[in-house]
Formats: C-alpha cells, sequence, structure tokens
C-alpha cells in the first residue's frame, strides 16, 4: 500500500546514511542504482497491481450490476407469472359464468316454448268454446228469445228480452268469458242476480252451457215479477 512504500522509502534513506558512512563512493552508487531499480521495479509493480485493484473493483461492480439485474428480472418474470395466473383464472371464470349463461338461456327458451304451447293450447280451446257458443246463437234467439254478441277480448254478450210482460223490449244481459284456466266466468250482469256465482259454479262442473243460460234466463224472469 501506499503508506508501506513511504515507510520503506524511509527505511531505505537511514539505510544508505549508514551505509555512505561505511563504504566507498563507487559501492555507494552501485547500491543506489540497485534501489533506483528495485524502487522502478516496485513502482511499476504497484501501478500494476493497482491497476488490477481497479479492475477487480470494476469487475466486482459489474458482477453486482449483473446480480440486481438478474434479480430485477426474476422479480419481473414472477409478477408476470402471477399476472398470467391472474389472467387464466379470469378466462376460467369468464368461460364458466358464459357456459351457465347459454344453459340459462337455453332453459328460458325451453320455458318460453312450453309457455307458448300452453298459451296456445287455452287460445285454442277458447276459440273452439267461443264459436260453439256462436254456433248455438241461431237455437238461443228461436227458443230463448236471446241475442248473442261477441265483444271485445273474444268475450260474448248474452241479451236477453220478452221477460218482463210489462215491457218486452227491456233486455237483460250478462257479459261472459273464458279465464287462463279455460273456465266459463261471468264478467258482468244487468240487472246483478244473486245466484250467479252458483249458476257459474256449475258450469264449470258439467260444462252443460245450455242448462246455464235456461238458469240464467229463469232468474232474470223471476227477479221480473219482483
Amino acid at each position: 500500500t501506499e503508506d508501506e512504500i513511504i515507510l520503506f522509502e524511509r527505511d531505505m534513506k537511514e539505510f544508505w546514511t549508514k551505509l555512505k558512512s561505511i563504504y566507498g563512493t563507487e559501492q555507494i552508487n552501485q547500491t543506489l542504482a540497485l534501489r533506483d531499480s528495485c524502487k522502478e521495479s516496485i513502482k511499476v509493480l504497484s501501478e500494476k497491481w493497482s491497476k488490477k485493484l481497479k479492475e477487480g473493483d470494476q469487475m466486482i461492480n459489474k458482477i453486482q450490476e449483473y446480480n440486481n439485474e438478474i434479480l430485477q428480472q426474476n422479480q419481473r418474470v414472477s409478477e408476470n407469472q402471477e399476472h398470467l395466473t391472474e389472467i387464466k383464472s379470469n378466462l376460467n371464470q369468464e368461460e364458466k359464468q358464459k357456459k351457465d349463461l347459454i344453459d340459462s338461456i337455453q332453459e328460458l327458451k325451453e320455458e318460453l316454448m312450453k309457455k307458448k304451447e300452453i298459451i296456445s293450447s287455452k287460445n285454442k280451446a277458447t276459440k273452439e268454446k267461443v264459436e260453439r257458443l256462436c254456433k248455438s246463437k241461431v237455437l238461443f234467439e228461436e227458443r230463448l228469445g236471446l241475442e248473442i254478441r261477441r265483444i271485445h277480448n273474444e268475450q260474448l254478450q248474452f241479451i236477453f228480452r220478452h221477460i218482463d210482460h210489462k215491457d218486452p223490449d227491456k233486455p237483460y244481459v250478462f257479459t261472459l268469458s273464458i279465464n287462463e284456466q279455460g273456465d266459463y266466468e261471468v264478467t258482468s250482469c244487468t240487472p246483478p242476480l244473486d245466484c250467479i256465482a252458483e249458476f257459474q259454479l256449475k258450469v264449470r262442473e258439467t260444462n252443460n252451457f245450455s242448462a246455464f243460460i235456461a238458469n240464467i234466463r229463469k232468474a232474470f224472469t223471476a227477479l221480473s215479477y219482483k
């Protein structure tokens, strides 16, 4: 080191001072030349090792930089791996959600088709009942003095006349529809009859529509005498 070199030079000076007092000039000159050669060798060697030390320090720094870079790369790889795992997990969840959604849509389609079939079947049955009632129109009009009209929402209006002997043209009216269950349902009655609910229940049980109409006419007739 530099301190050791200074110490060495000091020791050399002391050595030469003592040596001058003992040996002659020529020997001293030879010794000085040897000393200078030794110092030059030491200087060259010192510069060489100093350069080697600097190169070693640079190499250590470079290795440290490489190590830091490798650590950073490993960290980025780890983060990318975690991100990739998260993406895969999200994709799996999305695929499951997509499958669940497709299954739900299919179930809704099937349920909708069933409901359409049920509604179509009910509509068909309703129309068939209405058509049968309309076909009986002539019979009812001739025998019971009844007028049947088709009004809104596939309802039928039944108008009885010739009931009140004081006013033969006075109308007695009730309106009939087919509900969602396919049953007969009286939606209005003028004048009102207390027994209309009973007649409605009975026609649902027996499906005897002619008796239902006859019973309502009888009830209107009985009401006209009160």
